[in-house]
């Protein structure tokens, strides 16, 4: 268990006991496949967003087999969308091990996507109301479509800010919200409550996903050109990126369109993208999504829950650049 959690026992205890939720569903005939999803359950991630479902869950009228179950879905969706990824990317790392797809193969990876995928709405289908399993679905399909479009846009350099505002909101803004949004109503809160944590997850997710892009850019290593090349090798423009050519075209496209990237690319392209403000525009509208989902975590109810929830934001969102 990550010791992002050793302030919040009560969390922590949950969170192991989803851990053995998810194993439990993932015994199958087939030991290499059971092998290496327990490999990816173990591999140290967060639990972010079953985290989300327990805390807001405790608004409502808590009930623990259900709040979990549903905790359990969200991190396996989570974990079918980083393997399939991983294949599309070509990754051979995923939180500092070898990837699924790396290796056991790419054909193997998919199955065990799929498989995760389809553990997902067994647990639903014995856990949660018919409305719930309607809304994962829909969500599901949005996060899909959401790498279709990251593909569609592979390479395009004149994508618009809104254009990547729609993708980070299916691929990374929808589980968060799903998240806090599932855990409120399945605990039967009102409708306008869960509504304000779906917009607190929305708000999370972006923030979240657009610092995670400005890291690509800051630092004084040269490591921090990885990620950022990754990106860029596959034609994949974040937000830093598409400031930066907002601000001089002329300079950088000439860059980005090479065919492959020297060291001093690399450097030039994060540089360029700082000094043309790429960065800065970017810190600032992660700040906007940020104020956001701080205002909107105000107005819960008054909640032990409502403080974690409020500190554990105040550590993801407020990490140093």
């Amino acid at each position: 268990m990550d010791k992002f959690w050793n302030e919040y026992p009560v969390i922590k205890n949950d969170l192991n006991s989803i851990v053995d939720i998810m194993k439990k569903n993932t015994k199958c005939k087939d030991k290499v496949m059971q092998k290496s999803i327990h490999e990816l359950i173990d591999s140290g991630g967060k639990l972010l967003r079953p985290a989300f479902v327990l805390m807001s869950s405790r608004f409502g009228n808590y009930n623990e087999e259900k709040s979990h179950a549903l905790a359990a879905v969200v991190e396996m969706i989570h974990m079918a969308t980083l393997v399939h990824d991983d294949i599309i990317d070509d990754s051979k790392l995923r939180r500092g091990q070898e990837t699924i797809q790396s290796k056991y193969g790419k054909d193997y990876a998919v199955y065990i996507g799929d498989f995760l995928f389809c553990v997902c709405f067994k647990i639903l289908a014995s856990n949660s109301s018919l409305t719930s399993i309607k809304i994962d679905s829909k969500s599901m399909s949005r996060i899909c479509l959401g790498e279709v479009e990251q593909l569609n846009s592979r390479f395009v350099q004149n994508i618009s800010l809104k254009r990547y505002l729609n993708r980070i909101s299916a691929k990374t803004a929808e589980l968060f919200s799903l998240s806090l949004y599932s855990g409120a109503a399945e605990s039967e809160c009102s409708e306008k409550l869960c509504r304000i944590f779906w917009n607190i997850g929305h708000n999370i997710g972006m923030a979240f996903q657009i610092i995670d892009d400005i890291l690509d850019y800051t630092g004084d290593d040269f490591s921090i050109g990885k990620s950022a090349t990754n990106d860029i090798k596959q034609g994949i423009y974040t937000l830093p990126v598409i400031y930066a050519l907002e601000e001089n075209r002329n300079i950088l496209s000439p860059i980005l369109s090479k065919n492959e990237y020297k060291d001093e690319d690399v450097h030039n392209i994060i540089k360029l993208v700082n000094q043309y403000g790429g960065v800065e525009k970017s810190k600032r509208l992660a700040q906007r999504y940020t104020d956001k989902a701080f205002g909107l975590i105000d107005k819960l109810p008054e909640n032990d829950y409502k403080d974690i929830l409020k500190q554990i934001t105040q550590k993801l969102l407020h990490r140093n650049y």
